[in-house]
């Protein structure tokens, strides 16, 4: 179609609360299409009325002069359908010259140009890149189980009453072998088997700050009251297990050395858990809600375990804070294999192989948001997100040092799993 045609057609505006009824042709009766020439009217008057002005035309009613227009028989009288089209307001001055129609279909051609430069200068990511997000995401939902089904294997939550479960038999468990294709080999132990691959819970999961600190705010807590302790050590084991998974999955992290993939995980374990614990909190009540009221963790649950306010308060807060940046997926995995990619981390033998991988997770995180993150929750986020990274660093050496306290208590170390032991256990972090 020309597009002078259309030069001066004018649609309703998207205001008009009477846009969806029907439009009819002011000359014919058929749908119309919008303003032309002044006039609302179909595709077909609207052209027959751009030719008659441009020739000039002058036509004679073989009938009475007094024609019926309508969509069935415009073509039979010219003289009475231009009359119809001048009666209804239509003007010619409306119509461009042929002059005004070749720079319109220039300026529409150049907008079009404009257009495309726009969209081909656009962030995108690259094949590769897409790649490695597709990569992660799968190893998150494999290792990840939205449903916390796993849950009711663990020793049972006993909340405000003392655990009376016995000790977990302990074992060797950096010595496996992490050239296996099984993400369960790392770390793995007998003391595990009955935990099957599926879900992937957060660790302290559902912490919800009490109205005041009690006496359990004191890393010396009343220690006989850890009921809780037994149902979260399975929880964390059960979520090391899940991390180190997903960890096999990232592109690169099993080319490094045996030695340099323990202490990676050794030391970004429970700074993960953290991270994937926050798809279950939830800001109304801030607590970790996985799934039954059973497996509903409130900060009370935590201290229950053995555990501070010195870490729960800042823990809930960094949750907050994250749930707040309301992170894509893609965004939330790459921050998890950036965590584990950490170069120094102390005991790390080749760094700077170490250093790439985690540099080119960094670069597909940057190129997301970019490209995939709108703005205003795109502004900055990339340096938030690192910002969680340094946060983290603090809740885990918090941790590690709540529960060095809890592990020289022997009646309580007992409870511990020994996955636990053997990550926690030598302070490398």
């Amino acid at each position: 179609m020309d597009p002078g045609a259309s030069s001066t057609s004018v649609a309703d505006p998207a205001g008009d609360p009477e846009r969806n009824v029907p439009r009819i042709c002011g000359v014919c009766g058929d749908r119309a299409t919008g303003f032309h020439f002044n006039a609302m009217t179909c595709e077909g008057c609207k052209g027959f009325f751009r030719r008659s002005m441009k020739r000039k035309a002058m036509f004679t009613c073989p009938f009475s002069g007094d024609c019926h227009i309508t969509k069935d028989n415009r073509r039979h009288c010219q003289a009475c359908r231009l009359k119809r089209c001048l009666d209804i307001g239509m003007m010619k001055e409306f119509i461009l010259t042929d002059e005004e129609v070749q720079r319109k279909r220039e300026m529409i051609l150049k907008r079009k140009e404009e257009e495309a430069l726009r969209e081909s200068l656009k962030p995108k990511l690259s094949e590769e890149q897409q790649k490695v997000i597709d990569i992660l995401l799968e190893a998150h939902r494999k290792t990840y189980d939205p449903t916390y089904a796993d849950f009711t294997k663990f020793r049972p939550p006993v909340r405000s009453h003392p655990s009376s479960r016995g000790a977990t038999k302990s074992s060797s468990l950096l010595t496996q072998d992490l050239s296996s294709e099984d993400s369960s080999d790392l770390f793995s132990s007998e003391a595990f088997s009955t935990f099957p691959e599926p879900a992937e819970p957060p660790p302290f999961p559902g912490l919800a700050l009490p109205e005041e600190r009690d006496e359990s705010s004191s890393v010396n807590a009343e220690f006989s009251q850890l009921s809780m302790l037994p149902h979260l050590a399975d929880l964390v084991s059960y979520s090391i297990q899940k991390v180190i998974g997903f960890a096999k999955m990232i592109p690169g992290f099993r080319d490094l050395s045996v030695e340099d993939q323990i202490v990676l995980l050794k030391c970004s374990a429970m700074e993960v858990i953290m991270l994937r614990s926050n798809e279950s909190f939830t800001l109304e009540d801030m607590s970790w809600t996985c799934g039954s009221s059973d497996f509903k963790y409130r900060v009370s649950d935590v201290t229950q375990a053995g555990h501070s306010m010195d870490l729960l308060e800042p823990l809930v807060k960094f949750q907050v804070g994250l749930k707040k940046l309301n992170l894509h997926e893609e965004e939330h995995v790459l921050l998890m294999a950036i965590c584990i990619l950490s170069p120094d981390r102390p005991g790390v033998r080749e760094p700077l192989r170490v250093e790439a991988l985690q540099e080119r997770l960094s670069e597909v995180l940057q190129s997301y948001i970019r490209a995939r993150h709108a703005a205003p929750g795109g502004r900055l986020l990339y340096a938030k997100m690192i910002q969680k990274l340094a946060d983290l660093r603090s809740l885990n050496e918090e941790h590690s040092r709540q529960y060095r306290c809890l592990s020289f208590q022997p009646e309580h170390s007992m409870q511990l799993t020994p996955l636990l032991l053997e990550v926690f256990g030598n302070d490398i972090a």
